[in-house]
């Protein structure tokens, strides 16, 4: 039987039920009596197994065969399920979606299961699982390669710092076999790199080396200016430290062994794919009876195509709108008019093609803090809300690294102890919440946690320290500004090292991923009662609703989403502080950004106008007033790259074309606000 033809549908719909088997384990973590729960992960593991038979891969569907044995057993009462058993069956979970990406990569999906499919043959046979068995180190330990593993954000975290002028290392530290404080020497070798630069990650884990939980060598991915020589030089003056070697990293380098490895094993093995949102024991039966949807598969290549061919109807629209005005045809614009209101409609239809559900980014979440909760010894729980809001396509590729590092900065800053948080007087088991919904054109994401919050007081006097502000521009800072001090370039109140948040760099880099999708990022916290990262992001990054205006002869866009409202005042209503003009908005100082001046516009006529036009503008909390010419009117246009050569203009993020044929540039105020 000829099956290539149905590779994709066996890839799309064996990562679904993958999916579903990562979500019903952690569900059954909770509610391991729970029928209809272990109802839905056999049926998964039953037909996932299926269709590896069908299509030839053997190994996938004797692998997916123990799994559905085991609970057949729990179906029938032959099998307990026990928390010492449940690490092994991620693991399970972890082999088979590696199998189903080396399909995917063009592989045969065969893998070296021996260790796992022991373990599952003794949870078979009823065979009670040690402490020690049920540890899943062993086996996370066989899915990883001998160097660092450095996921997706941390290597973003890298390619910024590289971009940025700093250098990139891999510290390998050895201490003497005969040390007895190790992890004394560790912390003396972590003070000292902390002094020169930034500890990205750490292997084994910064809580391991706490613990002494590690040989005599461990490793590190550093950032820093400093040179090699000087680094080993100061790092071998620690006491007890028998060798250091320094060596440059390289992304281009790493990104190629990690590409060799997939040809032979998939590098993605623990997939943090995790439950939408709390799972009761009514929505586990409503999904068990919930009816088959009526969808087909399309590839996004095609729906960009199409996204592409009405972004030049949307243009020619607008075009056809003029010359009915300019002609003053009464046919000719009942016709535009219906046109204009059909091409609306499918204007909605082909975003809506293009909107995914946010789940497709949350749903990963719970399976990692399940792991960091571990590392970390927290104990933690997620609250996902509104995991159907749907997003565009483009905002979900970009969202998902910058919402990973929110969540492991909450674990690692925000969430205390067990034991910290008892004697604080809450429960011992802390919360996060993530909760996405629509507001307008916009979408928000909130991350927040019942942690200790954020410190006013300590991050002013870091900020200060770090020269970000000066003493008397602290005293004036709103609890919100002082709070968003945090998202600096390279900012951390952290005394102690961690390599789960990737300290302060990461958070700028999550603000800046943030902006480039035309959105905004805002903290709030309490102290004691914990914080709420609020996320801002537009619908879609195409066609987006704009105020044009006039510089002069030439026009320009602003986005209607960073606008707070228009202005019109009086010259002499401008005043001058600290040699910037301002004015007095509402009882509160904004400082105005003359367009003409910044886009260096030719004049060709006498100011003789006592007013100005002011548009407001919003970068979070901060306020600029643009000053333009004129208002033309509001506007839905298409977003245009500026192409190859004309990349990193200032206060510039594209162009349109209008419905005369003009070409407006499209202003980035985020640029502009001071």
């Amino acid at each position: 039987m000829e099956t290539t033809q149905y590779l994709d549908i066996f890839i799309d719909e064996s990562t679904e039920h993958l999916d579903t088997l990562y979500q019903q384990l952690l569900a059954l973590e909770k509610n391991p009596q729970e029928k209809a729960i272990i109802e839905e992960i056999f049926r998964a593991a039953h037909t996932l197994k299926g269709m590896s038979a069908t299509m030839g891969f053997e190994d996938l569907a004797s692998l997916t065969h123990k799994l559905e044995n085991i609970f057949d057993g729990i179906r029938y009462d032959k099998i307990s399920v026990q928390t010492e058993m449940m690490d092994y069956l991620f693991v399970a979970v972890d082999h088979l979606n590696a199998m189903v990406e080396d399909v995917a990569n063009g592989g045969d999906g065969k893998r070296d299961v021996a260790d796992i499919v022991n373990q599952l043959d003794k949870i078979e046979k009823g065979e009670n699982i040690t402490k020690e068995e049920s540890s899943p180190k062993k086996e996370v330990e066989s899915l990883n390669t001998t160097t660092l593993q450095l996921d997706e954000f941390q290597l973003t975290i890298l390619s910024e710092s590289k971009d940025r002028g700093f250098d990139n290392h891999e510290i390998m530290v050895q201490l003497r076999e005969d040390c007895l404080l190790k992890g004394a020497r560790v912390y003396m070798v972590f003070e000292l790199l902390e002094k020169m630069g930034e500890v990205i990650h750490s292997n084994p884990t910064v809580n391991e080396l706490e613990e002494e939980n590690f040989d005599f060598t461990f490793t590190v991915m550093f950032v820093t200016k400093e040179k090699a020589n000087d680094i080993q030089a100061k790092l071998m003056k620690v006491s007890e430290v028998e060798e250091v070697t320094v060596t440059p990293f390289s992304l281009d380098a790493y990104k190629e062994a990690q590409d060799e490895v997939l040809d032979k094993e998939p590098r993605k093995q623990m997939k943090e794919v995790e439950a939408t949102k709390k799972t009761t024991k009514k929505e586990v039966k409503n999904v068990a009876k919930a009816a088959p949807s009526k969808t087909i598969r399309v590839n996004i290549e095609r729906l960009d195509i199409l996204m592409n061919l009405f972004e030049e109807l949307v243009i020619d629209r607008g075009r056809l709108e003029q010359i009915s005005l300019d002609l003053n045809n009464n046919e000719l614009q009942e016709t535009v008019e219906r046109m204009s209101r059909v091409s609306s409609d499918l204007q909605n239809i082909i975003l809506t093609m293009r909107m995914v559900p946010i789940d497709t980014v949350f749903n990963r979440f719970p399976r990692m803090i399940r792991q960091l909760a571990r590392e970390l010894h927290k104990d933690v729980e997620i609250d996902i809300i509104g995991a159907d809001t749907e997003l565009d396509r483009t905002v979900i590729d970009e969202i998902g690294d910058p919402l990973v590092h929110l969540i492991r900065n909450a674990m690692d800053h925000g969430i205390e102890t067990p034991e910290e948080r008892a004697e604080k007087g809450k429960p011992s088991q802390g919360k996060i919440t993530l909760e996405a919904y629509h507001s307008g054109n916009h979408v928000f994401v909130e991350i927040s946690d019942d942690g200790a919050g954020i410190n006013k007081e300590k991050v002013k006097n870091k900020a200060i320290e770090k020269g970000v502000i000066t003493q008397s521009e602290a005293e004036v800072l709103t609890d919100q500004q002082a709070f968003e001090l945090i998202l600096e370039s390279g900012f951390s109140t952290n005394e102690e090292i961690s390599d789960v948040s990737g300290r302060g760099v990461g958070l700028d880099v999550v603000k800046n991923t943030i902006e480039s999708l035309g959105g905004n990022i805002s903290i709030d916290a309490v102290p004691g009662g914990g914080s709420t990262f609020s996320i801002q992001l537009p619908l879609t990054l195409s066609i987006i609703s704009v105020l044009l205006v006039e510089l002069q002869n030439e026009k320009y866009a602003i986005p209607l989403s960073s606008i707070i409202e228009t202005a019109i005042l009086r010259k002499e209503e401008i005043f001058s502080a600290h040699n910037n003009k301002v004015i007095d908005f509402r009882g509160k100082v904004v400082p105005l950004a003359f367009l003409n001046n910044i886009f260096d516009v030719p004049s060709d006529k006498e100011e003789v106008d006592e007013y100005v036009s002011i548009v407001i503008v919003r970068k979070g909390n901060k306020l600029t007033g643009l000053v333009v010419d004129s208002f033309i009117g509001q506007q839905e246009v298409v977003l245009k790259s500026l192409g190859d050569y004309l990349t990193n203009v200032f206060a510039i993020s594209g162009a349109t074309i209008l419905g005369d044929g003009e070409v407006a540039l499209i202003i980035d105020s985020n640029s502009l606000v001071k």
